[in-house]
């Protein structure tokens, strides 16, 4: 069996969620593993051609990767996932 899931592009690591993003993510009834199975199957959000290829590369050298998605009211959050894959953390920008 393969250690990552079916169709992802790097394993996640151990999954993580702040608090703030938490709250944020249950008031517009949006489910975190949505956005972690999107962020893990290279879907980077709403990024910038160069983050969207600054992550491309990250995949090749083993660097940390980033995903930004658009939520209602203007808001957003982050996933981040370390350079060692040993965790992938969903996090408002202002938490970071």
């Amino acid at each position: 069996m393969s250690r990552y899931a079916k169709g992802a592009r790097f394993p996640m690591g151990r999954p993580v969620i702040t608090p703030a993003a938490q709250a944020i993510l249950d008031e517009v009834d949006i489910s975190g593993v949505l956005l972690l199975v999107r962020h893990i199957h290279g879907d980077w959000g709403d990024l910038s051609i160069e983050d969207r290829t600054s992550n491309e590369l990250a995949l090749l050298r083993g660097k940390r990767l980033l995903s930004s998605y658009e939520l209602p009211g203007d808001r957003k959050v982050w996933i981040i996932t370390e350079a060692d894959r040993s965790a992938t953390t969903i996090l408002l920008p202002n938490d970071y």
